[in-house]
């Protein structure tokens, strides 16, 4: 597997700190405060969190518990109103916009709960375009990378289709695939099988597994107990805040 971080623990930028103590995700009295027309909105209280490698973790909580909020941290899509967050050494609430863009790029899969395929680039265009993007591979190696991933989840045969074309668990498993396209250590999922039937989530949670198994760490955020079971750990949210 690449890596970003060089021997000396620096992006470049000197912005990264390490003070995760050992863990690949290390949350430290993480809040998030959103001001709204109606007042203040405290999505995440004084959040502590630590992950370690090769963890498959669920997210559970009622609706507008901070479930995708917490995601959001995870990734710097969103930054904290309050404490650190460490994610494979990096200080992410500290990198700027550009140094948060390249990090994601290499550490962090993003599986949204709708997919986010570009609607007019084919399945493989799709799934190579974060390595186009990344540099991590090199540009002889990318299609044949790309159509490995496709095969890992099980639909190569869709290589050349549109996303419109696929059915609702193959796009899911096309988002997979674009998630794992550079490498990254962390695969990060919002309701992966919220808009899936029960025999498609049974094949992306076992798909989930067998990433675990291969090293990589995923955080899960589901409505279902049931699927929440499947992971190795579960994490509870209520009103903001770590319950269980």
């Amino acid at each position: 597997m690449k890596t970003f971080w060089n021997k000396s623990g620096s992006n470049g930028s000197g912005a990264v700190k390490y003070k995760a103590n050992g863990h690949l995700i290390a949350f430290n009295q993480v809040s998030k405060i959103y001001e709204t027309s109606a007042g203040s909105f405290t999505a995440l209280r004084d959040v502590d969190l630590r992950i370690d490698k090769g963890e498959f973790v669920s997210i559970v909580g009622k609706s507008g518990s901070g479930k995708t909020t917490l995601i959001n941290m995870l990734t710097g899509i969103d930054r904290p109103s309050d404490g650190e967050i460490y994610v494979t050494g990096a200080a992410v609430h500290e990198l700027d916009e550009g140094e948060i863009a390249v990090w994601r790029g290499k550490n962090v899969g993003v599986v949204f709960q709708f997919f986010q395929l570009l609607p007019t680039l084919s399945v493989l265009e799709n799934v190579r375009l974060p390595m186009d993007f990344g540099g991590v591979f090199d540009r002889q190696e990318r299609d044949d990378r790309a159509m490995h991933l496709l095969e890992l989840v099980g639909i190569e045969d869709q290589a050349d289709a549109l996303p419109a074309k696929l059915s609702g668990g193959q796009q899911q498993r096309a988002a997979i695939a674009r998630a794992l396209a550079n490498d990254p250590p962390i695969i990060a999922t919002d309701e992966p099988t919220g808009n899936l039937d029960s025999h498609s989530s049974t094949k992306i949670i076992r798909l989930f597994e067998d990433l675990v198994s291969r090293g990589k760490t995923i955080l899960m955020v589901t409505h279902d107990d049931e699927l929440a079971g499947r992971a190795m750990r579960t994490i509870r949210l209520a009103d903001g805040k770590v319950v269980l």
